[in-house]
């Protein structure tokens, strides 16, 4: 008979990431949802959205201030027109926006 006794269980904090960043969604293209991911190295107002090629916004995914971290957003598309949409994440004095197909 084999026993083991645990002494203790040391658990990693979570990296808290050290620049800001947006990832390209996935899958791209898709249908209907995607998940996009950004990361915070610190608290910030947060502002997600999705244009369409003309540059108006089709949905807001997200308008708060959130805490440094790692996040996680499903943009549903049902109701939107195959095509090329943009995705832009500002948070604090960072922009970046990436493109992506849906598909139907």
């Amino acid at each position: 008979m084999v026993s083991a006794t645990v002494t203790s269980v040391a658990s990693a904090p979570a990296a808290v990431p050290t620049a800001f960043s947006l990832e390209q969604n996935y899958p791209n293209p898709f249908n209907p949802t995607t998940r996009i991911e950004y990361t915070l190295p610190e608290a910030s107002q947060v502002a997600l959205n999705v244009f369409d090629v003309r540059g108006r916004v089709v949905q807001v995914l997200v308008n708060q201030r959130q805490s440094a971290g790692r996040y996680r957003v499903v943009f549903d598309s049902r109701g939107l027109p195959a095509g090329v949409y943009f995705y832009r994440l500002r948070a604090g004095d960072f922009v970046h926006t990436r493109k992506m197909a849906l598909v139907r």
